[in-house]
């Protein structure tokens, strides 16, 4: 029986609604997982974990070592200690991954379970995001991001995907479907993932049926209202480039 559990720091809907502050540091998270995804404190740049690293995606798509001391708002590592090879040939679209990744867990009866997933692969395009801080009480991540969010493109590179699923009953713990992150073979380029044409691609994928959530000790966490980042609000920040 599978004992691996997916480790989560707050949530997606209370990042939404702009709790952006630290709950726990980058070296704490290393402690609950080698590969995940999530961003820093202030929402100041993009979070990717990879083989026991933390690494920070800035605005222009850079990518350096996180400091272990840096704060975390939001995030979801696990250990893939248990997972299944998965293979891709030519995709087109974030889309098309999608579908396939969809059907990979559907034909092992897990679409209403977690899971993690890397892809290492070829890629002509790597459409994506990051951006910069923003210290704010309040102050909604859409908005946020139409402030401070830049997007760019990566071409003829190789890279891993990272790539967490959840089912669509935890929406608001997390984002329904799959999330992914990027982060180049030489550690130099990476971001939130818009869209991406992929040569091929190969990795692994873990079903996860456990959840360890931290939640912010401090006061002002009880002072925001957690039912009311829309579905809406939750794609546009997830799909939407800047403040469309």
């Amino acid at each position: 029986m599978c004992d691996m559990k997916m480790y989560q720091v707050s949530t997606l809907q209370a990042l939404m609604l702009g709790y952006s502050r630290a709950v726990i540091s980058v070296e704490e998270l290393l402690k609950h997982g080698d590969i995940g995804l999530g961003t820093f404190n202030d929402v100041d740049g993009e979070m990717i974990v990879l083989d026991g690293s933390c690494y920070r995606a800035m605005e222009n798509g850079d990518v350096a070592a996180a400091e272990h001391d840096r704060g975390v708002p939001f995030s979801t590592v696990c250990t893939m200690h248990d997972s299944s090879p998965i293979e891709f040939g030519m995709k087109k679209s974030i889309d098309e991954l999608k579908t396939e990744l969809n059907n990979i867990i559907d034909s092992h009866f897990g679409l209403n379970s977690m899971h993690m997933a890397r892809i290492d692969g070829e890629f002509e395009i790597i459409d994506a995001r990051s951006e910069s801080g923003y210290e704010s009480v309040h102050v909604d991540l859409k908005t946020i991001l139409g402030k401070t969010q830049k997007a760019f493109k990566f071409e003829n590179i190789k890279g891993t995907l990272v790539c967490v699923y959840f089912p669509d009953y935890m929406d608001g713990i997390n984002a329904a479907g799959w999330h992914l992150h990027f982060i180049s073979d030489d550690r130099k380029h990476g971001g939130h993932v818009f869209d991406i044409v992929m040569k091929s691609g190969k990795g692994q994928i873990s079903k996860i049926n456990s959840i360890e959530l931290k939640l912010p000790d401090e006061p002002i966490f009880d002072t925001y209202s957690l039912k009311q980042a829309s579905e809406e609000a939750v794609k546009a920040v997830e799909q939407g480039k800047g403040n469309k």
